[in-house]
């Protein structure tokens, strides 16, 4: 992504853990700006489902590779309304379910998974950069574990979206349950940790790497963060010109 970069639409990475906010300041980011927005996230759970739907056993490493690359997906890009599809069944929601959230980490540290799903990555990142779908302005908010280095370590802006556990896990449990009080917060802690913990095995995402602008959104509601973010992107924009 390195030739033309002054021809082409901006390109916006976001990394961070489990409940920093990043989903929803990238969706937001991208409506705003008039980018389309992937959720790289939500591939692996797609891949997760596919895999479910397809019999194979998630323990079974090269089966689920083999899976993930015959896995018909489209991710559809419209910040206003993404929606992921996969052999033509929309399973938006069907991948939010608990017990597939249960077991998505099986496929999400499946080496040879993340291959597949970078190189889908990166060519959807690269078409809304470009502009293949018409869009204008041309550009995409990415966001996930690994997007500011391995996905896309070239982006226009690359920023890391961090949040202490407790803040982390109390937007969780209200996402989830509606309330963030001691139970809800318990109940939502080995989903938020333990995914975190198993994804860290084969991703960096709570350390920047070099050129990564850290945001940390502990004591910050979404409209700070928000402004934080568009703040980092803005200034890289002004840079471009």
């Amino acid at each position: 992504m390195e030739q033309g970069r002054q021809d082409r639409g901006i390109v916006v990475a976001i990394d961070g853990p489990s409940g920093s906010g990043k989903s929803t300041v990238s969706r937001r980011l991208a409506r705003e700006l008039g980018l389309a927005y992937l959720d790289t996230g939500a591939m692996y759970r797609a891949a997760t489902w596919w895999c479910g739907r397809s019999g194979v056993d998630l323990d079974d490493v090269p089966a689920v590779a083999a899976a993930v690359r015959a896995m018909p997906l489209t991710m559809v890009t419209d910040p206003r309304d993404p929606r992921v599809v996969c052999d033509g069944v929309d399973i938006t929601d069907a991948i939010r379910e608990a017990a597939l959230t249960a077991v998505v980490s099986k496929v999400a540290t499946n080496l040879d998974v993340r291959a597949e799903l970078k190189r889908l990555q990166r060519a959807i990142i690269e078409d809304a950069a470009a502009g293949a779908e018409h869009r204008a302005p041309r550009g995409i908010v990415a966001e996930g574990r690994d997007i500011t280095t391995v996905v896309a370590p070239d982006a226009d802006v690359r920023i890391l979206l961090l949040a202490d556990e407790q803040a982390r896990l109390a937007r969780r449990a209200k996402e989830r349950h509606g309330t963030a009080d001691a139970g809800t917060i318990e109940a939502t802690r080995d989903e938020v940790l333990r995914r975190d913990a198993d994804d860290s095995t084969v991703s960096t995402f709570l350390t920047a790497a070099d050129g990564v602008v850290t945001v940390d959104s502990s004591a910050y509601g979404v409209d700070e963060t928000f402004a934080a973010v568009l703040a980092v992107v803005t200034e890289a924009e002004e840079a471009r010109r």
